[in-house]
């Protein structure tokens, strides 16, 4: 069995300290985005290859010792699974110190919010890409707009901490800028332009849509007077946010393409069928479920993988870089979905 003690910490060839773990609990959704799910024949991963919420458990576990203080659970949609709130419930009660969030889409937490709150959850990360109803069907391919917006007042009220992530895509919602920047004005949310990125199937949407960062920020600036967020403790991730005059929230951009953030990366992922991706732009995968349903092999064995995956993180820039020169290859990558976000 392991120590008590938790490892120093994990520091990858680059000089990186990693400490932060995105898991994916499902590759399952119940929106079809048009930057996520493009082809009609993909397929989700069989049940039986999917971790069971014991192993996630266990991973979770492990990681802590190897000095990762953040979690990130994601899909897919991680509502979909059942009893989703049952293993959010565990998580907390175990490691109440834990700094946990969820990533989902907002479609299924209406009636959630007070259990949510009630259980420890704190934050929330809400994929929305649009305040326009008819838009947001066009994009997800269902017409969920409400539900959202209900579970975004409930969230709310109810005192939980809300960013919301914008995929940013020209020609689709650029035009709703400032009806982003109002809304961040009148409510406590953190609203995140994310540049769309050529991962999985989007290659294309990523090449016809792609509105860049600057763009946002220039646009922006017409519209409120931006106060840059120099504190990275404060901006909590990647994301480079901006005090809106006389609001109450934020806005900010989050620029994996046009001013990469690879020097500071400190996360390591999981998708739902065990695989440990050290950079979303790579397609080395380590495969950790073997791991752990082997009756040989211990969390020694999967402590081991943890460490020399995380040490060998690679920069993800210069991956980005020879992915974007060769559309051709993109039909080889998995879908954002099956990625964990």
């Amino acid at each position: 069995m392991l120590m008590n003690s938790k490892d120093s910490g994990l520091v990858d060839l680059h000089g990186r300290s990693i400490n932060y773990l995105r898991l994916s609990v499902t590759d399952r959704c119940n929106l079809r985005c048009m930057y996520c799910q493009i082809r009609e024949d993909f397929s989700f991963i069989p049940h039986s290859d999917i971790l069971t919420y014991e192993e996630c458990l266990e991973l979770i576990r492990l990681s802590q010792h190897i000095g990762v203080s953040k979690v990130r659970l994601t899909g897919g949609e991680p509502f979909v699974r059942k009893d989703f709130e049952g293993f959010l419930g565990r998580i907390l009660s175990a490691w109440p110190d834990l700094d946990l969030r969820v990533t989902t889409n907002g479609t299924l937490i209406t009636d959630k919010i007070e259990r949510l709150k009630d259980m420890g959850l704190k934050s929330l990360n809400i994929s929305l890409d649009t305040l326009q109803r008819s838009k947001y069907a066009e994009i997800t391919g269902k017409d969920l707009f409400p539900q959202v917006q209900a579970a975004l007042d409930k969230a709310l009220e109810h005192g939980l901490s809300i960013k919301l992530n914008v995929v940013a895509m020209r020609g689709v919602n650029d035009d709703e800028l400032a009806d982003f920047i109002d809304y961040a004005t009148g409510h406590p949310v953190d609203v995140r332009f994310i540049e769309c990125m050529p991962v999985g199937e989007s290659l294309h949407v990523s090449r016809q849509s792609f509105w860049s960062a600057d763009d946002i920020l220039r646009q922006a600036q017409e519209l409120n007077d931006l106060e840059p967020v120099l504190d990275r403790h404060l901006t909590g991730g990647p994301a480079r946010m901006f005090n809106l005059a006389g609001g109450k929230g934020r806005i900010g951009v989050i620029s994996p393409l046009s001013h990469h953030f690879c020097s500071q990366c400190n996360r390591l992922r999981i998708t739902s069928d065990g695989r440990l991706r050290p950079c979303l732009f790579s397609e080395r995968e380590y495969r950790l479920k073997p791991l752990l349903r082997s009756t040989r092999l211990g969390e020694k064995h999967i402590l081991r993988v943890l460490r020399q995956a995380g040490q060998k993180k690679p920069l993800g820039h210069t991956l980005l870089q020879d992915r974007c020169r060769d559309e051709a290859e993109v039909k080889e990558y998995r879908r954002m979905s099956s990625l964990g976000g």
